[in-house]
């Protein structure tokens, strides 16, 4: 028996309303699905490029390796940037149009690159591409937010988090198996593909979630208000840079673990296998948060975790000091998978803590929450990339200094006050 995505079930909490049509009523699991797919869109067009890149700056005439990073850069650019207009749009007109105006252009421009003549015709498609991008992350997040709150919102996100979190380790070998068949051009086109299939499935299966009572007028004044809503709410405003600073964990480590694995400790090619085996551990913690979260609650459980975190971080960095700058390799793993389980209870719940008081604005909402993750998320862990000296001290020092301060942002969102259990 397949359960109603706005009907509460018996594991299920109060959704903010019950279907009003038939149209309405696809199964829970297709819904979780079809949010994760739209999440994982963004993690894929990002990484399944990484394999290419020697190959994109060979065949255009490109040969410093930092301008080649430019493919990825462009791309991140334009999805964190494009995201605070799709906010106030998809409360205006509805997720719907919105999601299908970013859905086409992010089609029309993959489907460019795949003819593009210059290495500078490449990196304007690819800031296109994610501009037309930034409309799922908005989208995504809103529809959730538009039929779950509390902690049954924070239980879909888990899920979905636990896709996005794989795909960072499933894009580059997709990337890598489609090189074996075609050039670099080939993965633009397996892009478009992919953006094609977000396309149909949601236009034929996800409903308009934008109750007609919610819409908010498209004006400078309205905008602004809803904008001022956000950053004068406590808790919201209190999440948004909480979850901000610890996304540069994931984006710091991203940063650093090939030179990590590689240089540190000597790890040849194989070293993607224990990056995958870090992710798993992400991943799995992230499916178990969705069970444990109706347990515990959101703020127990996300407040304890972040806590850990820094912990570990603190124990990996001064072990690590003590011993020249680097632990021995299986003690390396052996500190750094629970540190990363502890990862996954932690976004999930921070982001519906941050989106819990604002469902009358959770389109602009959405638009705030993801350009603080990803921009800014991705300006922290580019710094501390660039503080790599051929030790993981840089790394594991950032990882305690970050989990203490989004645990202090986290305190001041809750009036300073962890570690409670509240009823939304």
């Amino acid at each position: 028996m397949t359960h109603p995505v706005a009907s509460p079930a018996p594991s299920q909490a109060p959704h903010d309303r019950e279907p009003t049509s038939a149209a309405e009523r696809i199964p829970y699991w297709e819904f979780v699905g079809m949010i994760a797919f739209l999440m994982a869109l963004n993690a894929a067009a990002i990484d399944v490029y990484i394999p290419g890149l020697s190959e994109i700056g060979a065949a255009l005439g490109v040969a410093d390796d930092n301008t080649r990073q430019l493919v990825i850069g462009a791309y991140v650019i334009g999805f964190g940037g494009a995201q605070v207009i799709y906010g106030p749009l998809s409360d205006r007109f509805g997720r719907r149009p919105v999601l299908f105006f970013g859905l086409g252009l992010y089609c029309a421009a993959a489907i460019a690159a795949v003819f593009a003549p210059t290495f500078g015709t490449l990196l304007a498609l690819r800031l296109l591409q994610g501009i037309g991008a930034a409309s799922t992350r908005v989208v995504a997040l809103s529809v959730v937010r538009d039929r779950f709150k509390g902690e049954a919102m924070a239980s879909v996100m888990s899920l979905v988090m636990m896709v996005f979190m794989v795909m960072p380790v499933l894009a580059p070998n997709i990337g890598s198996a489609v090189l074996l068949f075609g050039d670099w051009r080939v993965l633009a086109a397996v892009m478009f593909l992919f953006g094609a299939a977000a396309f149909f499935w949601t236009w034929f299966r996800l409903p308009e979630t934008l109750r007609e009572e919610d819409r908010r007028e498209l004006s400078g004044a309205r905008v602004w208000e809803a904008f001022r809503i956000i950053f004068t709410n406590r808790r919201a405003f209190g999440y948004t840079l909480a979850t901000g600073a610890f996304f540069g964990v994931l984006f710091s480590f991203i940063a650093q673990a090939e030179q990590i694995y590689v240089e540190v400790f000597g790890i040849g090619a194989e070293f993607t296998l224990y990056f995958a085996l870090v992710a798993c551990f992400m991943a799995a913690s992230s499916f178990a948060n969705s069970r444990l979260v109706r347990i515990f609650g959101t703020r127990r459980l996300s407040h304890s975790a972040l806590t850990g975190f820094a912990i570990l971080g603190a124990i990996h960095f001064a072990l690590a000091a003590s011993m020249g700058g680097a632990t021995p390799f299986w003690l390396f793993l052996v500190l750094l998978i629970p540190q990363f389980c502890f990862f996954g209870f932690i976004p999930a719940n921070f982001n519906s803590l941050a989106m819990e008081e604002l469902g009358h604005v959770a389109g602009t909402a959405s638009a705030v929450l993801g350009t603080v993750q990803t921009l800014g998320g991705g300006i922290i862990g580019s710094a501390l990339g660039l503080l790599y000296n051929g030790t993981i001290l840089p790394m594991f020092g950032g990882f305690a200094i970050l989990g203490v301060i989004s645990l202090t942002l986290a305190a001041y969102a809750e009036g300073w006050g962890l570690y409670q259990r509240r009823r939304a």
